[in-house]
């Protein structure tokens, strides 16, 4: 009888199966402490894993946003109310440039989160709204980004509407002025992306065609009531 009851029995477990739970918990440990300091590792390693680690807080941050944020909520509404309705999977969280913290792609219809590059909730959710704001105006009013009319039109109107010339924003910048700050703020980044389209010549042009969009873009706040 104990022959055939022994199997029922469950083994204990060997001296190697109990180290190898330690021993690997204690090498990604390591290795963590190891990116973390810079020690035993290249700098590409290093900059591999940060870029990692911001993609992933990106995304948990989108996700959010595009859940719970009353204004980013508000544009993906109307952005479906207008024909263009917007799935996670066209708002993207990746590496760019340092000159930017997000972007919009026309074709397909996809906006860029630049992970890494937010110092707040607030400032990735003030981006989204803004390039949200640019899918919007593609959508319902057919913009030609070649036509420097057209992209200073929804710059400004981008930079009004999406909290991105708020003051507090615009003192994390390094810009103070008690006088029409907020119009100074619009005015000067519209400036600056008009100017960076390739169908642009000069800063001159770029600050021109702004001004002669500035009274009719600046007072629509389609598809909002007011200033956000």
């Amino acid at each position: 009888m104990s022959d055939s009851t022994a199997p029922q029995t469950s083994p204990s477990p060997s001296p190697s199966s109990d180290s190898s739970q330690p021993s690997s918990g204690f090498e990604r440990w390591r290795r963590k402490l190891m990116l973390v300091t810079g020690i035993g590792v290249t700098e590409e390693e290093r900059l591999a894993d940060l870029r990692i680690h911001q993609t992933r807080h990106c995304e948990k941050t989108k996700e959010y946003l595009m859940n719970y944020s009353p204004s980013v909520v508000f544009m993906l509404k109307h952005l479906k109310e207008s024909g263009c309705e917007v799935p996670k999977s066209n708002v993207l969280c990746a590496p760019c440039d340092r000159t930017r913290a997000g972007g919009f792609t026309p074709d397909p219809g996809a906006v860029v989160l630049c992970s890494g590059h937010f110092f707040s909730e607030s400032h990735m959710e003030n981006t989204l709204v803004h390039e949200l704001m640019h899918m919007y105006d593609h959508c319902r009013f057919k913009v030609d980004w070649s036509n420097l009319r057209h992209h200073a039109c929804s710059e400004i109107r981008a930079n009004n509407l999406s909290g991105d010339c708020r003051y507090t924003q615009e003192l994390r910048r390094g810009f103070i002025s008690f006088s029409k700050q907020h119009q100074a703020c619009i005015r000067r980044r519209a400036v600056v992306s008009v100017a960076a389209n390739p169908a642009c010549p000069d800063d001159e042009t770029a600050e021109k065609v702004v001004n002669e969009v500035w009274d009719s873009c600046f007072n629509d706040t389609r598809p909002f009531d007011e200033i956000y």
